[in-house]
């Protein structure tokens, strides 16, 4: 057994069992990452413990590689060297792996956060979409309402010039048996054709009335479409 030391650090068999025991601590530390990533979850903490043994097995491996080559017999000394060296393979190899974990969880944490920040768009955006749906809704509601004033306002206006027809020909016959009795005591000519004027226009208020009336419609229908 090597009995070599530096600076009080302990023998290189001493150092060597230290940096086994920490090397077997930091394989189980990564193999419980793994199995917390399949099951995704994390635990930061532990992969600090990881982080912090590989960094101390590394410099336990530069004690022993000061102590191995202090050894005088070359047997002892190519022994010492290759242990040394698979140790530090180890630790490098558990590095590797603990590094790897890492990128993974990093790319995990990234993706997550994206995936939250384009929900929280998309929320933002349905909203603004919501709001336009509604505001396109209160304007469709807004026009049928009107349309249907207007329709009501022609029923309406339709049914006064009904009843202004019907009380036209009631006119015209009152007018009539006025002009027969007119007639009949003999009424000048010129009383006659001022009554008969006034029966055209009359008549040429009527049509206008429901010729506006019906312009008016056709163009709020189109404007509605």
């Amino acid at each position: 057994m090597a009995s070599g030391s530096v600076g009080g650090g302990g023998s290189l068999s001493e150092v060597y069992s230290s940096a086994k025991r920490i090397l077997l601590k930091a394989r189980d530390g990564i193999e419980r990452l793994e199995r917390f990533e399949s099951s995704s979850m994390d635990s930061p903490d532990l992969a600090s413990s990881v982080k912090r043994d590989i960094t101390e097995v590394r410099s336990l491996c530069s004690n022993m590689d000061a102590l191995w080559r202090s050894i005088h017999v070359k047997s002892q000394r190519d022994l010492w060297r290759r242990k040394t060296e698979q140790v530090g393979e180890e630790a490098e190899y558990l590095n590797q792996s603990l590094e790897k974990y890492m990128s993974r969880n990093q790319r995990k944490m990234l993706e997550a956060k994206e995936r939250a920040d384009l929900l929280g768009r998309a929320s933002g955006e349905g909203a603004h979409i919501m709001q336009i749906f509604d505001e396109e809704a209160q304007a469709m509601n807004s026009v049928k309402n009107s349309k249907r004033m207007l329709e009501e306002s022609f029923s309406s206006g339709v049914a006064i010039l009904s009843k202004y027809a019907e009380q036209r020909d009631r006119l015209k016959r009152a007018q009539r048996k006025a002009l027969d009795v007119l007639n009949t005591v003999g009424l000048s000519n010129s009383v006659l054709r001022l009554i008969e004027r006034r029966n055209r226009v009359d008549t040429w208020i009527k049509y206008a009335g429901m010729i506006a009336t019906l312009v008016i419609l056709y163009f709020f229908i189109r404007w509605t479409r």
